[in-house]
């Protein structure tokens, strides 16, 4: 990543400043690997977490978090040690697509918001090695901003099956977008981005990605991923776009189905 780290410095000092600087950037990766793996394994019991799975062993597995954040955010994490968006196991064959495994995990999210929120309410972020306090991958799982939400709603026919930058700004930025199909996740954001614009596998630490639930012509169920880059005015950081203070209301049940 040449050029890279000379530039995260010199953002993180803007950005965060002493109070960041104070702050333990190991956190998260204790919870996950000292308690949460630790009482799955002994005790089978995920608690501090909601989940741990080590279906595909502790390389490949994840946990769900309760952020301290807003009443229903949850944090997905890899239970390897993976530092952010830069590491590179991520762009590996076979890596555990987590952005996937955290459009399902929005469940979660769900139960604390007391029903089903509809699709395209629902997002996923993770912030640039720039922009996060922790160095341990964790994709926020909340709502997405209504003001967000409506904008991609209005360019909605903007956005296609390859990048193009946004017509519209988001929360005052300019992001890429892309449009992706199917009612889960199969496509891996992380790949996406390293494959679809220039430069990016290069400088992956300087991007941040979200990802929003769309709902199509006829019903047609997909995402728009989303990602922007990391400069001296722009530490990159998508959770913006996600609301940590409110949802709208659940979707009511349809008539006949079990509540």
């Amino acid at each position: 990543m040449r050029g890279c780290a000379p530039l995260a410095a010199a953002l993180a000092i803007g950005l965060f400043g002493s109070a960041t600087a104070e702050a333990d950037p190991n956190a998260l990766w204790t919870i996950v690997h000292d308690q949460c793996v630790v009482d799955e394994q002994q005790h089978h019991d995920p608690a501090p977490c909601s989940r741990v799975d080590l279906s595909r062993g502790e390389d490949a597995g994840f946990v769900v978090l309760k952020d301290i954040v807003g009443e229903r955010q949850y944090l997905l994490l890899p239970t390897a040690r993976l530092t952010g968006i830069e590491s590179p196991e991520l762009l590996e064959p076979g890596a555990t697509n987590y952005f996937g495994e955290a459009w399902r995990a929005r469940a979660f999210v769900e139960q604390r918001a007391g029903g089903t929120i509809a699709r395209e309410w629902m997002s996923l972020a993770i912030n640039s090695a720039v922009s996060r306090s922790q160095n341990q991958l964790h994709i926020h799982i909340d709502c997405v901003r209504a003001d967000v939400h409506d904008a991609l709603r209005e360019a909605a026919a903007a956005i296609g099956p390859a990048w193009q930058p946004l017509p519209v700004p988001l929360v005052g930025h300019t992001y890429w977008a892309m449009a992706v199909d199917g009612t889960d996740l199969d496509a891996n954001p992380f790949t996406l981005l390293a494959d679809g614009l220039p430069g990016a596998r290069a400088d992956m630490g300087l991007y941040t990605l979200v990802v929003v639930g769309t709902t199509g012509p006829a019903g047609r169920p997909g995402f728009v991923i989303l990602a922007d880059r990391a400069d001296v005015d722009n530490g990159a950081g998508g959770e913006e776009l996600q609301d940590h203070e409110a949802c709208p209301p659940p979707v009511p049940p349809t008539p006949g189905t079990a509540k």
